[in-house]
């Protein structure tokens, strides 16, 4: 039920059930492999319990779910034992992978029933690539870019307030969003051009791809785009 990749130490506040994830030493894997050992039978008494939560596929917990649990099951459920055990879940990579997506929170019913934070998003996209980029020869990086974009995108909010929810301490992550605002702007300005291009050719839009060499299909998708 919980993927057997190594991951991460976090601070996890029960109320939230959502990670903050700071990267765990190397050596730090068999104590992490012996945590999730000892609260398997806390995770399959919650897949009994909450198969459309904790079961084929794993969806983004409501705010506030740690004590809705205890006081639904203070017969089955222990705090502590609670507390690590939703902890190992929420930093399982196919949590961050339905976080990473967008997917809104659920109750214990199952309903949706609020959006997931930007910040958590963005956590959950770092994360995820850490964990690739480890296992790769190959440089995601570009793949990480273009799921940012998407991911502010999404969020609604204006540039600087996005940077204002998501930016931290760590370096590399703060350029490589930087770099993922930069890539955006220059695609903005290829198809403002685009446009500029196609309005004062007087041609169809068939037309103007042939004179370019280029699809129709992506002239017409940028020109809507940009209109």
């Amino acid at each position: 039920m919980i993927d057997s990749e190594p991951t991460p130490v976090t601070s996890t506040s029960p109320q939230a059930a959502e990670p903050t994830l700071v990267p765990a030493p190397a050596n730090d894997q068999p104590k992490r492999a012996g945590r999730r050992q000892s609260v398997q039978p806390v995770l399959e008494t919650l897949f009994e319990l909450y198969p459309q939560l904790f079961g084929a596929e794993f969806l983004p917990l409501k705010l506030g779910i740690f004590q809705e649990l205890l006081a639904q099951h203070p017969e089955q459920l222990e705090r502590a034992s609670l507390k690590t055990a939703l902890s190992v879940h929420t930093r399982s990579t196919p949590y961050l992978q339905s976080v990473a997506a967008g997917k809104q929170r659920h109750d214990l019913q199952g309903v949706a029933v609020e959006a997931v934070a930007p910040e958590h998003v963005y956590l959950a996209l770092f994360e995820l690539f850490r964990r690739r980029q480890s296992r790769s020869a190959e440089d995601l990086r570009p793949r990480l870019r273009k799921q940012l974009m998407a991911a502010f995108e999404a969020s609604g909010l204006t540039r600087q307030e996005y940077r204002s929810r998501v930016q931290g301490r760590d370096a590399d992550a703060n350029t490589l969003l930087e770099e993922a605002f930069a890539e955006r702007d220059q695609q903005l300005a290829r198809q403002e051009a685009l446009l500029r291009a196609f309005e004062s050719s007087g041609k169809t839009a068939t037309e103007f791809a042939d004179m370019y060499g280029l699809d129709p299909r992506d002239v017409s998708r940028a020109l809507k785009r940009n209109r």
